[in-house]
């Protein structure tokens, strides 16, 4: 299989129930993608803004400056000391990563790609991409012989569920005896939103804990698209085992695969300052303290959900006359069985609008 023989993209079968949700009198709630609506920090535009002067090519690498920030960021925010600048590289936003990993670690035909039962489905197209078998599966008893890649995500997406240090360490441990690649996506790690993710830092899967030390064979993905409102900028890293980072720079240099010069520099910019991080949670907090009793008290039941930026839902109907039903009222939510085809009696509602539109969307639940 390659690009060309991919599924047509399931978001296009949302539009019919856009065009509905638009014709609400008071205008369509989007809660459906995830994409920020906030204004991108001062702190970071301004860096952007200072850099436009790239005549020159960037750095695959990235600049020394970025990789620092990285590090330190790391150590600061995710509790992992000790890594390297030569532990971790910048990518173009982190779904170009998640998608092209296989094609990066070099597998193919007979190689298994593990991920999770609910799962952002570009998982499954990278392994589909290079002829790669996908299987989705929680339980690492499961994980066949010819594993060779395995997907965690925490928090999740669509649902929000957190693995904690002892879970990964599991994950870790299953994956090293197969001799498979553990890839953590991570990028929700600073909404912690349910005990005792609300106090305590989000593990990442090069925790010492997890590691006792030793990445080899650990990867951690971290995209700043939702704690800094940079999805525009296409802003991502990975971090972990320095060889595996070594063989992707290469193929990654052979690629094209380089982040713009501006755009490393905005990064940096923003993985120095915590300040509009903490601003930028506090906004997702209070929008989901408005959104979650209002779904509940229309009857949905909320599952996990106790990080990240979605709250996923059911009342234990078929997932399309929930769309349906969210619809009618102007509001459009995603399906569950996006994230999985097991999935056919839930919906994902995002916490990415602005605080009007939330609150628009509460007030129409509770009319009923």
């Amino acid at each position: 299989m390659g690009v060309a023989d991919l599924a047509d993209y399931p978001w296009d079968a949302m539009a019919p129930y856009a065009a509905q949700a638009r014709s609400h009198p008071d205008g369509m709630v989007d809660l459906s993608i995830g994409s920020p609506v906030d204004p991108t920090p001062e702190v970071i535009a301004r860096a952007l803004a200072a850099s436009t002067d790239a005549h020159a090519y960037p750095q695959t690498v990235g600049t020394p400056l970025l990789r620092e920030a990285i590090v330190d960021w790391y150590a600061r925010r995710r509790e992992v000391p000790g890594l390297t600048i030569d532990a971790v590289l910048p990518t173009i936003g982190s779904k170009e990563l998640v998608a092209l990993l296989p094609l990066l670690l070099g597998l193919g035909p007979g190689d298994v790609v593990v991920h999770p039962v609910a799962a952002y489905p570009t998982y499954e197209v990278g392994a589909r991409v290079v002829g790669a078998t996908p299987i989705a599966t929680d339980d690492p008893e499961q994980w066949p012989e010819n594993t060779r890649l395995v997907w965690v995500n925490s928090p999740g997406n669509p649902d929000g569920a957190v693995l904690d240090a002892a879970a990964l360490r599991v994950a870790r441990d299953r994956a090293k005896e197969l001799g498979a690649v553990l890839a953590s996506d991570e990028c929700y790690a600073e909404l912690g939103w349910d005990a005792p993710w609300d106090r305590e830092a989000i593990p990442s899967a090069l925790d010492p804990r997890v590691t006792d030390g030793d990445n080899t064979g650990i990867l951690s993905v971290y995209s700043l698209s939702k704690q800094s409102n940079l999805a525009g900028y296409r802003a991502a890293f990975v971090a972990g085992d320095t060889e595996i980072i070594e063989r992707m720079l290469t193929a990654r240099k052979h690629l094209g695969l380089m982040p713009p010069a501006p755009v490393q520099a905005a990064m940096a910019a923003a993985l120095r300052d915590d300040e509009h991080v903490a601003e930028q949670r506090e906004l997702y907090r209070q929008r989901r303290e408005v959104l979650r009793p209002a779904v509940e008290e229309a009857g949905f039941r909320v599952d996990r959900s106790e990080a990240g930026l979605y709250l996923w839902l059911t009342r234990g109907e078929d997932a399309w006359n929930s769309v349906a039903w969210f619809a009618q009222r102007g509001i459009l939510v995603g399906p569950g069985v996006f994230y999985g085809a097991q999935h056919t009696h839930h919906v994902r509602l995002s916490l990415t609008a602005t605080d009007e539109r939330i609150a628009a969307a509460a007030d129409r639940l509770r009319r009923g």
